[in-house]
């Protein structure tokens, strides 16, 4: 598909620069089929049934961001996939400046050999020493917000906690899975009340979420890899909810993207490691999710490309008017919504 199909015209003033507070006040837009509804993340519960599912990632966001210099060149660094213990994937700024061979001092005792430059630009980074690059980075290295953000303010010390959902456990995202954000103690208790169960797995998602589609065509974009797990009990008791006559809600497109990457031919969900790269664009069949819960995406973006495929290209349009022009705050600090495709609808 032509990848104009999914753009649509974004005031500046809707993309939202802190988080709401308390998390789960933020407003929550409902697209049930194809009727659209005003709602609140509180008022999940309501929207779901007794024994279904919400599936949460627990990847915990790394302080990715590094400035340093090579020479008087200023360098900035994004980390984006773990390649080893030493060495990561890095999207540099100012990257004709830097050359395979060349070191990078980012302070605080803190160096990295530009190792090698891969076809997409990125650079493999090698970090000196035999610390551990995640205590490294604690010292040297700032939140890695969205360019939407950080481009109209700075990193500040309340983003260490902002940017870091309820479920952060394992070490190695660059981005937060943005979803999860809306979530509080409180209102993973009133779900559990109502009967609707809860699972985690682990995408580490990389800084290649925020890379722009510059092909013309879906065809022609390729998407970054990324490392995730489901293990093996997960799986079997995500099984079983459907066997059961429950639905499975990826809380967030990491989860959904994961989930689906997992997925044989009949639906059932298999344990999963390593790396994905799964593109998923209108005409695409799900297999293993239900529906998703998930803030708003970018014009052109391959997350916008994902919620049409899950609803409908008319029907995310639609509901993305009808955000804009109701207000809704976008993108990753921004508001919810809940997507529930007809086909959603299974028997209890």
């Amino acid at each position: 598909m032509r990848v104009d199909a999914f753009d649509f015209d974004l005031p500046s003033e809707r993309i939202a620069l802190r988080p709401a507070r308390p998390r789960d006040a933020a407003r929550m837009l409902v697209v049930d089929g194809g009727a659209i509804t005003d709602a609140g993340v509180r008022d999940l519960p309501q929207w779901l049934r007794p024994g279904d599912c919400l599936v949460f990632n627990d990847t915990r966001v790394i302080p990715a961001q590094l400035e340093g210099r090579r020479g008087e060149a200023r360098i900035g660094a994004t980390l984006h996939k773990r390649i080893d213990l030493r060495r990561w994937q890095a999207f540099v700024r100012n990257a004709k400046r830097l050359r395979v061979g060349e070191a990078v001092d980012f302070g605080s005792d803190v160096t990295a050999l530009a190792e090698d430059r891969l076809p997409d630009g990125s650079f493999i980074l090698a970090f000196a020493g035999d610390e551990p690059v995640e205590v490294l980075l604690e010292r040297a290295g700032t939140m890695p917000l969205p360019p939407y953000i950080a481009g109209k303010r700075a990193t500040d010390a309340e983003d260490r906690s902002d940017y870091q959902t309820m479920f952060a456990r394992e070490d190695g995202a660059v981005a937060a899975p943005t979803a999860a954000l809306h979530f509080t103690p409180d209102l993973l208790s009133a779900l559990a009340a109502a009967g609707i169960a809860s699972e985690t797995l682990t995408l580490h998602v990389g800084a290649g979420t925020f890379l722009p589609v510059k092909a013309d065509d879906t065809d022609d974009h390729v998407m970054h890899a990324e490392w995730g797990r489901i293990e093996a009990d997960t799986a079997d008791r995500l099984n079983a909810v459907r066997a059961a006559g429950g639905r499975v809600i990826a809380v967030g497109t990491t989860s959904l993207r994961l989930l689906e990457s997992a997925a044989q031919a009949d639906g059932k969900i298999a344990p999963f490691a390593g790396d994905t790269s799964i593109f998923i664009t209108p005409g695409y069949r799900f297999r293993a999710i239900d529906g998703l819960m998930t803030n708003f995406h970018l014009p052109r973006s391959t997350l916008f490309m994902l919620v049409s495929a899950l609803m409908g290209l008319d029907v995310m349009q639609a509901a993305y008017a009808h955000a804009i022009a109701g207000g809704y705050r976008f993108y990753s600090y921004g508001d919810a919504s809940l997507l529930l495709p007809d086909h959603s609808d299974r028997s209890a």
